[in-house]
């Protein structure tokens, strides 16, 4: 990935969790500015979802949606997404959509908020 660093910290992780965040049936999005150069990027995918092989490919899934979208989102963020049961019925291309139309304007918005204080 470009601009990204894989997330492996637990505090990290807990610390996005009580931050902003974008959801859908499929999938949350949580997300914080990290004061870096560079965007920090994490998944998660729990027994809910299913056994090992569902899991590893709904976090399939969401990595090549998000290296397809990654130029587009602004750096300097650290990005958890949760994924949901519902994503082992969808493509890349869906959560591709999900990351274009809901999750980049409102990343957006928030650093044109912190670029203003």
């Amino acid at each position: 990935m470009l601009f990204t660093d894989v997330l492996k910290e637990s505090k990290v992780f807990s610390s996005c969790y009580k931050a902003k965040y974008v959801s859908c049936s499929f999938a949350v999005c949580y997300f914080k500015r990290n004061k870096t150069a560079y965007n920090r990027f994490g998944i998660t995918a729990g027994k809910k979802i299913g056994g090992a092989v569902q899991r590893n490919r709904a976090k399939r899934i969401i990595r090549a949606a998000y290296r397809k979208c990654e130029k587009y989102i602004p750096i300097g963020y650290d990005m958890v997404f949760v994924a949901r049961k519902e994503i082992l019925e969808k493509k890349s291309g869906d959560v591709e959509w999900f990351i274009m139309k809901r999750v980049i304007p409102l990343v957006n918005t928030a650093a044109n908020a912190d670029n203003k204080k």
